[in-house]
């Protein structure tokens, strides 16, 4: 999450001003590590069309997985699976609003039925919209905790009756750093947030007797599309400083950690959290 006194709109090139400084962390990392036990698997991903729900999504195909995912943007979503067309598994897409409980119970299991199970759920949809604290109405309040929050919960409910009868499975939340440095103009997000690595404590404790590990993923202040709005040269320049290694964090980045997460090489780790920040804390 940005700094808060970074928030203005600036134009891309001018924010990626900082990336080339000599010594800098390659902006284009590769995605090297090959996990034969991910071929195959059945893995859904809320929030998969873009940012960093993209690059878990093509990371996961690329690994041969069967990738299902849902998203409410459409377009970019369908971008995506032209793009993984010669996947070894086409991903599957379904258009939805995790925030809606009413239809997004139905629409995970539509996809379960589609895959034929769900050996790995990637809790990742989630929204960072800014809020004064002044402005927050209970009807606000309680919609950024259902995007944010709430869907996890229940998306891990939908699943693991299917990861109990198959002898273990996966859930991974996306966290936030952004709690963890308590930045203005973000109190719901980073309340969820908190609660995230909660529920993946509580959740691993209570679904370890059957096989299931659940893991937190905390991104540091990764560069997507939808971050960028925040950043202006300065801002830039000061997440760079502030981490140990003087880059900008890439979604795939994130994803390379929800990979080995997923894979039978993490098979011990569960009930704590992963940090993909460059050391910025």
């Amino acid at each position: 999450m940005t700094p808060p006194h970074t928030v203005h709109h600036t134009p891309e090139h001018e924010g990626q001003a900082a990336l080339h400084e000599p010594g800098a962390v390659s902006q284009t990392p590769m995605m090297s590590a090959r996990y034969p036990s991910l071929r195959d698997k059945r893995v859904i991903v809320t929030g998969g069309a873009s940012g960093i729900g993209e690059a878990i999504v093509e990371a996961f195909a690329l690994q041969g997985a069967q990738v299902g995912f849902v998203d409410i943007l459409g377009g970019p979503a369908q971008d995506l699976i032209r793009r993984l067309s010669g996947a070894h598994h086409v991903p599957v897409f379904r258009e939805q609003d995790v925030a809606d409980a009413g239809t997004f119970g139905a629409t995970l299991a539509g996809l379960v039925e589609t895959l034929g199970g769900c050996d790995v759920l990637i809790n990742n949809a989630a929204s960072d919209d800014r809020h004064a604290l002044d402005k927050v109405t209970p009807g606000y309040w309680d919609q950024r905790l259902a995007v944010n929050l709430k869907h996890a919960f229940f998306a891990s409910q939908g699943v693991w009756p299917e990861m109990k009868a198959n002898g273990g499975g996966v859930i991974l939340n996306l966290g936030s750093i952004s709690w963890h440095l308590g930045l203005d103009d973000l109190a719901l997000y980073q309340i969820a947030k908190a609660g995230i690595e909660g529920l993946t404590r509580s959740l691993a404790r209570e679904l370890g007797p059957y096989n299931i590990r659940v893991n937190t993923i905390i991104p540091g202040n990764v560069q997507t599309e939808r971050q960028m709005r925040w950043y202006t040269p300065e801002g830039e320049a000061e997440i760079i400083a502030a981490q140990c290694l003087k880059g900008r964090l890439q979604p795939v980045d994130v994803a390379a950690m929800a990979l080995f997460l997923a894979s039978d090489d993490a098979r011990f780790c569960t009930a704590h959290e992963y940090w993909v920040d460059g050391g910025w804390r």
